[in-house]
């Protein structure tokens, strides 16, 4: 007799069971194969982000990614410009061939259509509209490519098979895809803007070197006075401009140093390139206005009838004292178009002047007269010319540096004794410490410091 135990019966829902957990188990593995297989499509297009230096490549495969993700027919992607325009040439679609018609009728869409409206929502309104249209049946899905609050773009999906199935996960994909798509398009903004950047920083740098090469790269040596001077531009260019020019630049050595001199301070309304540009083409004006000879009044009414034309079409004026110094007879002769007046402290009375004459600004009006005003100079005088930048410059407190601060200032610096170039340094530092060591000038400041030599001078007798 046998001792084994009989068998447990089989019960009859065992195969059922073991068929539906294989049966899971396959769900749970394909479920398990989309998961990595859309964590390797996010994962592409996320290294294509960061790889591609070309926004046209990378949005190539904004449709493509995003049709696969939710497993639809197709996907389309219409881009806009900054300021709303649409993006024609980044038009992108998935299948390129069936997509082609789709494509072609977008671009053709009109961007005065597009201005038409008012908001994002009644653009978005107006595409979905028109793709709906242009994809007859099918089933459509679309979501926003937004960047800093501002709709850059939408993306869609599409379908005309049946069962198709929107869901949750999904959307949540879709909208992933937008959003790397938005990530490309700033990343492009910002690369143009700082591309722009550069090309004006290079712009600058050359107008820069050009015109630190037509300003004087040092005073000239003129009989029996001392000279300095210094522009200091707000940017990296400007419209401040100082000269010295000889009258009689044929004559050298000793016999151009007792020569007439042209010293000239001026400024162009503006700043920049523009202001930099017009003030050079003033420049070559001037210079050869001088070899004329005639006087300061008459030098600037020409000059003013010269460049009326050029001026009008910029729609800018420009402010410019002219003067001119004899060494021999220390006579000082000038005429003023309406420029900031140059400051003179008279040594003997320990007193400032202003020296002004009329004149309406240059390109102003083309039949403007000047007057012509002279001074002799004495032993030890000192003659600041300057620019509205000096005076203008405002503090931390939002106060002006103003003419009486610089009056205060040149007096202070003239009683100190110190030559024309320490003149010049003080009366800057004494500018820096107003405004600020770490504050950028409003407007460019120019300053030009002339100083009669203290020895006994007597006039020459003419040659």
């Amino acid at each position: 007799m046998s001792n084994k135990p009989p068998p447990h019966p089989v019960s009859p829902q065992a195969p059922a069971l073991l068929s539906a957990a294989a049966s899971l188990r396959q769900l749970l593995d394909s479920l398990s194969r989309e998961q990595r297989r859309n964590q390797e499509l996010l994962a592409s297009l996320a290294y294509a982000l960061r790889s591609f230096t070309n926004l046209g490549r990378f949005l190539e495969l904004v449709p493509l990614v995003a049709a696969r993700l939710v497993e639809a027919e197709g996907s389309l992607l219409v881009v806009f410009h900054e300021d709303g325009r649409l993006w024609r040439e980044y038009l992108q679609a998935t299948p390129a061939e069936p997509c082609a018609e789709l494509v072609r009728q977008l671009a053709a869409l009109a961007d005065g259509e597009l201005a038409a409206l008012s908001g994002d929502a009644a653009v978005a309104a107006l595409l979905d509209q028109r793709v709906g249209r242009l994809l007859g049946g099918a089933q459509v899905v679309a979501t926003s490519v937004v960047s800093r609050s501002l709709q850059r773009g939408r993306l869609y999906i599409f379908s005309n098979r049946q069962g198709f199935a929107w869901s949750e996960v999904h959307r949540r994909h879709l909208q992933l895809v937008a959003d790397l798509a938005a990530v490309a398009l700033e990343n492009e903004t910002l690369l143009q803007t700082m591309r722009r950047h550069e090309r004006l920083d290079r712009q600058l740098s050359i107008g820069a070197e050009i015109q630190a090469q037509l300003l004087p790269d040092r005073c000239p040596v003129i009989d029996g006075v001392e000279l300095a001077a210094r522009c200091r531009p707000a940017f990296q260019v400007g419209g401040d401009y100082y000269d010295f020019i000889p009258t009689r630049p044929q004559l050298l050595g000793r016999r151009r140093e007792q020569a007439r001199w042209a010293l000239v301070m001026g400024d162009v309304m503006g700043k920049g390139v523009p202001a930099s540009l017009l003030m050079t083409m003033l420049r070559g004006m001037l210079r050869a206005e001088v070899l004329s000879g005639h006087s300061p009044e008459r030098i600037l009414h020409d000059l003013n009838q010269l460049a009326q034309e050029d001026l009008a079409q910029s729609h800018r004026f420009v402010t410019l004292f002219y003067s001119d110094y004899d060494p021999r007879t220390h006579l000082l002769r000038y005429a003023n178009a309406a420029h900031n007046p140059p400051l003179i402290w008279r040594r003997q009375r320990n007193h400032v002047e202003r020296l002004d004459a009329p004149g309406l600004l240059i390109g102003l009006q083309s039949e403007a007269d000047y007057g012509l005003e002279q001074i002799v100079l004495d032993p030890g005088d000192v003659l600041l010319y300057y620019t509205d930048g000096v005076t203008e410059a405002t503090g931390f407190s939002g106060e002006r540096f103003d003419e009486e601060r610089l009056v205060r200032q040149l007096q202070a610096a003239c009683r100190s004794g110190i030559g024309a170039q320490g003149i010049l340094d003080q009366l800057f530092a004494r500018l820096d410490r107003f405004v600020g060591a770490d504050r950028q000038l409003d407007d460019d400041a120019s300053m030009v410091v002339l100083k009669v030599k203290e020895e006994l001078m007597l006039p020459s007798l003419p040659s």
